[in-house]
């Protein structure tokens, strides 16, 4: 075997030439070659891409079907949103300035719930604690009573719609159907700024390389396992004398902890924040990209995402009315001849290339060691294997 074919063959090299390779793109390729709109652009599209990164986790590896993940994309978006008007307000009027919408539609008061998030501080901490902790209760309530298929789905969406009617009903505190806008700082930073620009889409960038690490650690690990019998076989973890429930807990809650970041950074990269973002549309949206890219793959999420984001942007502006159906059509395509996404193509390439593996056990052909196959952390790899369990 040469020393090229053993580095192929082996997981872990490959993970890490994998993220060398994003590396490379993002932080040398994209700055280089891209305006600093198209840049902007593609910020915005790795920000949807940090949802996906959850979902493909929850949804591929634990079967757990969200489709409310707008919900926690839009409290860490409002969150910092909060955040943003009151430090622009500050800049103006002092400590104490008022947001202008406030004023507007409002009393001219700053409600008590929004006097935390005048702290960068604590407005961190909650994006990274609140929407995580909302899915931790949430999912104990329901995982321990055994919701779960399309009754989970049903809640999960019910819940997006929710969130979406309160917050267009609160035109005072949260903006209503206009959202919030008209951001001009990020923690002190000029968001008028091309370098600051800048600065906000290696964040997004950094942000997503290190959600995706985390993502692949948990998918190698004893929960990873674990996560994948619940999916498959949850009464025999169940009769194993493992907990089901604790095991979704987890996990539901990193993926809106991942949707929640992805929410915080998408609102200075974009400029602004309203229910449009994460009621049932956009959350279903956020399904659809895992789903073409594969489900229970590491990367086909994240590139499935940024994929359909991308096609929305370019096709939504040539041919406006007409996006909605090329969406729904190749959603249609993909999960009736190609269930485990695209991913599934690449999957499918790489068995034709292996050597069929004579009655005596012994592999011929290639000049690899008898038996040579996949590591035992293969299952993981940058792109993943094709999706074979089922949605429980």
């Amino acid at each position: 075997m040469s020393a090229l074919d053993s580095l192929y063959r082996s997981s872990r090299a490959r993970v890490i030439i994998g993220f060398a390779v994003a590396a490379v793109l993002l932080f040398g390729v994209a700055p280089a070659t891209m305006s600093t709109f198209r840049l902007g652009l593609l910020g915005k599209f790795l920000c949807l891409a940090m949802v996906a990164v959850g979902i493909g986790l929850a949804w591929g590896r634990g079967g757990m079907l969200t489709l409310g993940q707008g919900v926690f994309f839009g409290l860490g978006a409002y969150m910092m949103a909060m955040h943003l008007k009151l430090a622009d307000a500050a800049q103006v009027e002092g400590s104490g300035g008022v947001p202008d919408f406030m004023l507007l539609y409002g009393s001219g008061v700053v409600p008590g719930w929004w006097e935390p998030f005048r702290s960068p501080v604590v407005t961190v901490l909650a994006i990274l604690v609140v929407p995580a902790g909302v899915a931790a209760l949430l999912g104990f309530a329901v995982f321990t009573r055994r919701v779960r298929g399309a009754y989970f789905a049903i809640l999960s969406q019910a819940l997006a719609a929710a969130f979406a009617i309160l917050l267009i009903g609160q035109q005072a505190t949260t903006g209503g159907t206009n959202g919030l806008n008209g951001f001009r700082s990020f923690f002190g930073y000029d968001l008028a700024d091309p370098v600051n620009k800048r600065m906000l889409f290696f964040i997004a960038a950094g942000a997503l390389l290190v959600m995706v690490a985390i993502a692949r650690q948990l998918m190698v690990s004893r929960f990873g396992e674990l996560l994948v019998a619940t999916r498959d076989q949850e009464d025999r973890v169940r009769f194993l004398g493992y907990d089901p429930a604790k095991i979704k807990v987890v996990a539901y809650a990193v993926a809106a902890l991942m949707a929640s970041v992805g929410g915080a950074l998408f609102v200075p990269i974009v400029g602004i924040v309203s229910p449009a973002d994460v009621g049932v549309v956009p959350s279903i949206g956020f399904l659809i990209g895992v789903a073409i890219g594969g489900r229970a793959t590491l990367l086909g999420p994240v590139l499935g995402s940024i994929a359909v984001s991308w096609a929305q942007t370019s096709l939504s502006e040539q041919f406006p009315s007409g996006w909605i159906y090329a969406q729904g059509a190749l959603f249609i395509l993909v999960v009736a001849f190609l269930p485990g996404g695209l991913a599934e193509l690449f999957t499918r390439w790489r068995r034709s290339r292996r050597t069929p593996v004579p009655d005596d056990g012994t592999a011929t052909g290639d000049g690899g060691d008898p038996g040579d196959g996949p590591g035992p952390d293969e299952s993981a790899d940058i792109t993943g294997p094709a999706y074979s369990g089922r949605t429980s």
